[in-house]
């Protein structure tokens, strides 16, 4: 039984669900349930608070673990990252009143800056020669400025709107941040069994994600010219139709590419063109 810790509430934790439960993981979840079992995978999820994980699983509480890397590298615990997840991204930012003229990293020194995540910020400043007061906060972190605690701060960012809401501007990316699936150094082979066809599982759904399936007909003389504006995966499956000079033509296109190539599909001749969701790709 492969046990993974997990946060028990937030953004992060309803995108691992949500991958769980499209790695068709079940897992059937109640208010203040501390661990769940699948019952379909020999896996339990451990549901901890995010700067928790790191720690649960370096010591084996949990041989798995997702978390953000913000908190991975904050913690500094001796787990290993098995996999990035590409979910949940964020930054880690300095930022300052907005009304204040921001003249570079020169402007920290000898200032007071508001985070929870000391470490980092700590190693970040010595590296750049800076001597800065870094004050530890693990609330609202957003709010120090504001209330004369700090004269700036050092938080996730994500849209940015919290720093707007609170008249602050991001004047410094130090570190991005996604979601990682990271593991105990010391899992035995059965152990380690499980977790390659997790890992399967989880490769098959994240491959599909901003893909489509798409069939379309097309007329055998432009069947070439169609061919070539197709970046599909491998060459697409080619089918004959009844109707003598057509074909059809099926492919998997990503969907940041897709309107510009349907158009040229178009042009050439395609028709009845049928676009459909994939779910699981397994390459």
């Amino acid at each position: 039984m492969l046990r993974i810790a997990v946060q028990a509430k937030g953004r992060l934790f309803e995108e691992t669900m949500a991958l769980l439960e499209e790695s068709d993981i079940k897992l059937s979840t109640t208010k203040r349930t501390l661990l769940v079992q699948s019952s379909n995978f020999p896996i339990e999820v451990l549901f901890l608070r995010d700067d928790d994980i790191p720690q649960s699983v370096a010591t084996g509480v949990a041989d798995l673990g997702i978390v953000g890397e913000n908190e991975f590298v904050e913690k500094q615990e001796d787990a290993e990252i098995i996999k990035r997840l590409g979910f949940s991204k964020c930054r880690l930012s300095l930022a300052m009143p907005k009304d204040i003229e921001y003249t570079g990293l020169s402007w920290f020194q000898g200032k007071k800056v508001a985070t929870s995540y000391p470490v980092i910020l700590n190693e970040f400043m010595r590296n750049n020669g800076i001597d800065a007061e870094v004050h530890v906060i693990t609330g609202s972190v957003e709010v120090a400025p504001g209330i004369g605690l700090a004269d700036a701060i050092f938080d996730i960012v994500s849209s940015g709107s919290t720093l707007v809401g609170n008249r602050l501007k991001e004047v410094e990316v130090v570190m991005k941040s996604e979601a990682l699936l990271i593991g105990n150094k010391n899992m035995n082979s059965e152990k380690k069994e499980v977790l390659n066809e997790l890992l399967f599982r989880m490769d098959a759904v994240k491959t599909a994600e901003d893909k489509k399936y798409v069939l379309m007909n097309a007329p055998k003389d432009k069947l070439e010219d169609i061919i070539a504006v197709l970046p599909g995966m491998k060459s697409p499956t080619v089918m004959p139709l009844a109707q003598e000079g057509w074909c059809s033509v099926h492919t998997v296109l990503n969907e940041k590419c897709f309107w510009e190539i349907i158009g040229k599909l178009k042009s050439l001749g395609a028709e009845g063109i049928l676009v459909l969701p994939i779910e699981k790709m397994i390459i």
